[in-house]
């Protein structure tokens, strides 16, 4: 009963924590909104959500319209614990944040002035990814198959250390619009359904999806990205992280 009490607690907080507090679009049926009863209670019964304490407690928002994978990228960097710069807002802390997670190196893969007029697809994020410490190993939807998607994804969710983005079409889900890149942070094997802790946090909360919208709206192809469909990134550490220059 007290790990109950404790683990309830700690979700409970948890909740707090990530609930938007400014209006949000209004969400279809289908999807069950993280603040709402059910999604607390999917919350407390999900069993693959050993990602979830570590990427909520580093949840922030996207600072423009298209940086919804750089967002995503700075939440699993800081989450995961890679070796990070000095920020310049921060000074003298050293955390990765979406002015300084960018550089000539990743201008290399997709130059800055390009990506804040169109974000970033799939492929672009995996190699944003690698060039940091981490194993990123990307998936397009189309050839692996929802069975693949929902067991990589779980299995990843429920092991520390690991985490995983998905890139869907927001359109496929009911929402508004485009493309957009998000964490996952928990699955409910009972309900079938995925976390996405949605990094548009003033245009969407948290959301509970089934794999299947999920993987559907992945399964969507992306004309910038050579009409490839969208998929997910599974990330994981390299260990051990080499200690970060003085």
């Amino acid at each position: 009963m007290p790990n109950r009490f404790l683990r309830s607690l700690s979700m409970a907080l948890c909740l707090l924590a990530t609930a938007a507090s400014a209006d949000t679009l209004a969400l279809p049926d289908r999807l069950v909104d993280l603040r709402s009863p059910k999604g607390a209670a999917l919350l407390l019964e999900a069993q693959a959500l050993d990602s979830y304490l570590p990427i909520s407690t580093t949840f922030v928002t996207q600072k423009t319209q298209a940086y919804c994978g750089v967002a995503s990228m700075v939440m699993v960097l800081n989450a995961i614990g890679a070796p990070a710069p000095v920020s310049a807002e921060y000074q003298p802390y050293a955390i990765f944040t979406q002015d300084n997670v960018l550089d000539a190196k990743s201008d290399a893969i997709l130059p800055r002035d390009l990506l804040a007029r169109q974000g970033m697809t799939l492929d672009q994020l995996g190699g944003l990814l690698g060039l940091f410490p981490v194993t990123a190993d990307v998936h397009h939807a189309a050839p692996g198959g929802l069975d693949a998607f929902r067991r990589s994804a779980s299995e990843y969710l429920a092991g520390p250390g690991r985490f995983v983005l998905v890139n869907y079409l927001r359109k496929s889900l009911g929402q508004e619009l485009g493309g957009h890149i998000s964490p996952l942070a928990a699955y409910d094997a009972k309900a079938d359904r995925f976390l996405i802790l949605d990094v548009a946090r003033y245009k969407y909360p948290p959301v509970w999806v089934t794999a299947s919208d999920l993987f559907d709206a992945m399964n969507t192809t992306d004309a910038a990205n050579e009409g490839k469909t969208r998929g997910y990134v599974l990330v994981s550490k390299k260990a051990p992280f080499a200690a970060p220059k003085q």
